[in-house]
């Protein structure tokens, strides 16, 4: 099955663009604001169209990891992702073991894997400080 090749576009370039320099795993919506600032008239049903060819070209990848939100990763290598369960921040996952559990996949089913998806959740850093200064705050409130 081959990937469908679209001509491309200024407003596909740019959205391809704005997707391969972030880590955030944006919304289409950030999508859209983000490609304003450079292109003030791009309309947001532009935005949706280009991010589901881009998808459909194989050029980005749609995560929806997060609660039914879908998001985007301008990096489609085979890689893992991590999310916050309380701020909803998505992440990936540095490890590189992804070639070794498909082949262990395969052997031990029988299957040839065609592809994989693991998803794993947690809560993040940012989110781990804030709940200790808010058990901080909490604990020295009723001192004096």
């Amino acid at each position: 099955m081959s990937k469908r090749i679209i001509k491309s576009s200024k407003q596909r370039d740019l959205i391809l663009r704005i997707l391969r320099s972030t880590k955030s795993h944006p919304t289409a919506d950030w999508v859209y604001d983000q490609a304003r600032k450079e292109m003030p008239k791009i309309s947001k049903a532009t935005v949706y169209r280009n991010l589901n060819l881009l998808k459909e070209e194989g050029k980005i990848r749609e995560c929806t990891i997060c609660k039914g939100i879908i998001r985007y990763d301008g990096d489609v290598r085979l890689h893992y992702h991590i999310r916050c369960i309380e701020c909803g921040r998505i992440d990936d996952v540095p490890i590189v073991t992804s070639v070794v559990c498909t082949e262990e996949v395969a052997k031990l089913s029988g299957y040839i894997v065609l592809s994989h998806h693991l998803d794993f959740t947690g809560i993040c850093s940012k989110c781990q400080e804030k709940e200790k200064e808010r058990i901080n705050k909490k604990s020295g409130a009723g001192r004096d």
